[in-house]
């Protein structure tokens, strides 16, 4: 066997191709001949759009090759299609545009003209295969609301998704005998019975077979990876999304009683919710170009919206968004360095406000600075440069500026001057460095390989220093739930904003209780959690703060996604006789609890507010 040809992607002719996958397959020979004697090759780039509603019908059917396209309405992903689907049925049987066909991966496509679908409906099991599809798609485009239409089974075991049991092959077998095992039985990994299992896939036959420049005969345990990252069978597939996500793998072994039953892969979970964040994260995953950023915040979005509707609670949400985002910074950050050339000094970026504390649902106004070695300094033109690149593709992506001007391209540094940074916050806190300070500190690296413990060693310090703590716990007062007396459904107190008055005193107080408790945590519930265990907060307060905090968020986005349906400007105020009457009364018992919380805490620090 010549060498690396185990990998090689063998090349197919367009008829042979279409020619082997159904419907196509059981076609008589003669119908299917002239059929393919107008066959035609198409290629799109990552943002084309192939169709819209209300626009001109697809004149085509196409069947994918090579790529992805998502089919929408309303800004609602219906599918994603991948190698082997078609398209443009929907538009050839009803003669009109019902649909919106977008291209999130660079597109290979054959396409048959549209008199020649026409003719292939002669053959009743061919037109039977779309007759369903097309059913089943128009059943799905209905003009509803996405926040009331789309009802995912969150909480369905990924056991469930399983296709069959694993594939195992001996620590002794070669690369081409793992893949040859691999292509009979269609799949896209096997399993190597060593001593912890270990996993080979058909990345490590590209990215390290023959990126490598190794032979086909090489043993797979030279390849493979080892220990597995496994999930229980009885995981539920929101789950198994943190997971995929913070792992940023492609295959999880899937174990019952401590024995692996299969392996699940990150299209069996994107074939299962088409609008989930593995959808999300393989369009981050295979942007082409910069050209395709535009639809990011769109996706997100779209996500977001059936996350909510499906029941999950919004901290979770928050977690998922934040690691796509963390993908799409990454992404980002390796653009940037192709165009600057190799960075000069270790660097890390790093965000803060609710994407530092992964608690960002809607795409909100970029925070984020840059920290680079101290080598660094004599190439601050190399890193402004990042700055600028990072922050206009965010932009681009959906982040708008901050308007306070809390972006890398404006705060970036040395590690030494970062830290006397810090140093300076917490030794002399003025009103702007208690501003700043509250600000920083909810920081966390998310590119780049600089070690920041330093400025951990900074913050962790700040909980001896009783000034800071006590001005900073003072601060975090600023914002307050309005009396319930003035919260009437009309009058000037009819208008009540969520964040400001609710969410931004839970954040900031949480904030303040985790320095004096010396915890690393960013996210707010854990920060009450640290502050639990460490005796400033009881567990009725833990309870009732978390709890007020996540219905407050909740809310908040649930309002905000109707806004964005309805094409209005995203707020955080809402008028109280927009709310029905649950909502207004966990409105005012969430602002009630918080209201105590503040004044018990201001007691507790010796503060007046």
């Amino acid at each position: 066997m010549a060498r690396g040809s185990v990998v090689t992607v063998p090349t197919i002719d367009p008829v042979a191709y279409l020619r082997g996958i159904p419907p196509f397959h059981a076609l008589p020979a003669a119908l299917f001949d002239e059929a393919a004697r107008h066959l035609e090759v198409g290629v799109f780039p990552a943002g084309t759009q192939l169709g819209k509603v209300g626009g001109e019908p697809l004149e085509h059917l196409y069947v994918i090759r090579k790529g992805a396209v998502h089919i929408g309405r309303d800004g609602r992903t219906l599918q994603v299609l991948e190698e082997g689907e078609a398209f443009g049925f929907t538009s050839l049987i009803t003669d009109q545009a019902t649909l919106d066909v977008f291209v999130d991966e660079d597109l290979l496509a054959y396409r048959i003209p549209g008199e020649d679908f026409k003719k292939l409906l002669g053959d009743a099991s061919f037109a039977s295969h779309f007759a369903e599809q097309l059913s089943e798609r128009l059943k799905a485009s209905l003009e509803l609301s996405p926040v009331d239409t789309f009802q995912p089974d969150l909480a369905m075991p990924v056991g469930q998704l399983l296709r069959g049991p694993p594939a195992w092959v001996e620590p002794g077998a070669t690369v081409a005998e793992a893949a040859t095992l691999m292509s009979a039985a269609g799949i896209s990994s096997v399993l190597v019975r060593t001593e912890p299992p270990g996993i080979v896939t058909d990345r490590d036959f590209r990215n390290r077979v023959l990126a490598g420049g190794l032979g086909s005969d090489v043993p797979v345990t030279r390849v493979f990876s080892r220990p597995l990252r496994t999930v229980a069978a009885e995981t539920p597939i929101y789950q198994v999304w943190s997971e995929l996500l913070d792992a940023r793998v492609h295959h999880l072994p899937v174990t019952r009683d401590g024995a692996i039953i299969g392996v699940l892969t990150s299209t069996d979970v994107l074939r299962s919710t088409a609008q989930g964040p593995v959808a999300v994260l393989r369009s981050v995953e295979r942007l082409a170009s910069r050209a395709s950023l535009g639809g990011y915040s769109r996706r997100v979005t779209e996500m977001v919206a059936a996350l909510l509707a499906g029941g999950l609670d919004p901290m979770p949400i928050a977690g998922l968004v934040a690691r796509l985002n963390d993908a799409l910074l990454r992404r980002l950050l390796h653009w940037a360095v192709e165009d600057l050339g190799a960075p000069p000094a270790p660097y890390a970026w790093i965000v803060f406000g609710s994407e530092g504390r992964m608690e960002q649902t809607l795409l909100t106004d970029q925070d984020n600075a840059l920290v680079y070695a101290d080598e660094g300094g004599a190439h601050r033109a190399w890193f402004q440069a990042l700055a600028d690149k990072v922050n206009g593709d965010l932009e681009t992506a959906g982040f708008p500026r901050c308007p306070g001007g809390y972006m890398a391209r404006s705060w970036h540094g040395t590690l030494g001057e970062w830290t006397q940074r810090f140093q300076g916050w917490t030794d002399v806190p003025t009103p702007q460095a208690l501003l700043v300070a509250s600000i920083f500190f909810d920081y966390r690296k998310v590119g780049g390989d600089l070690d920041l413990q330093v400025l951990e060693e900074v913050i962790a310090a700040a909980a001896h220093k009783p000034v800071f703590l006590r001005l900073l716990a003072k601060d975090a007062m600023a914002f307050r739930p309005p009396p319930l007396l003035l919260m009437r459904l009309r009058g000037a107190s009819s208008t009540i904003d969520l964040k400001a008055n609710g969410i931004s005193p839970v954040v900031s107080l949480a904030r303040r209780f985790a320095l004096e408790a010396g915890s690393q945590a960013r996210g707010t519930v854990g920060r009450l959690e640290a502050a639990r265990r460490a005796g400033l907060l009881d567990e009725d307060a833990l309870v009732t703060m978390t709890e007020a905090y996540r219905f407050l968020l909740g809310l908040r986005l649930r309002l905000q996604l109707h806004m964005t349906a309805a094409g209005k400007p995203v707020t955080n105020k809402v008028s109280l006789a927009s709310l029905n009457a649950i909502e207004r009364s966990r409105v005012k018992d969430s602002f009630r609890a918080i209201r105590e919380w503040q004044d018990q805490a201001a007691s507790q620090f010796h503060v007046d507010f």
